[in-house]
């Protein structure tokens, strides 16, 4: 099974490809629109993640 990390990493992939293809119309920009958006979602997830660790369940 895989791990929350990796359907983590699957899930911003897909979800920042949909969102550079449909927002640019120029692969260039959709390129760096969708790798912007990765980068974000994983720093911002990992960030998050971080801080909330201390919190009990």
């Amino acid at each position: 099974m895989p791990s929350h990390l990796a359907l983590l990493v699957l899930f911003a992939f897909f979800v920042s490809l949909v969102f550079a293809v449909i927002t640019k119309d120029d692969a260039r920009e959709q390129l760096r629109l969708g790798g912007m958006m990765f980068g974000g979602f994983l720093a911002t997830a990992i960030v998050l993640g971080w801080l909330l660790y201390p919190l009990p369940l």
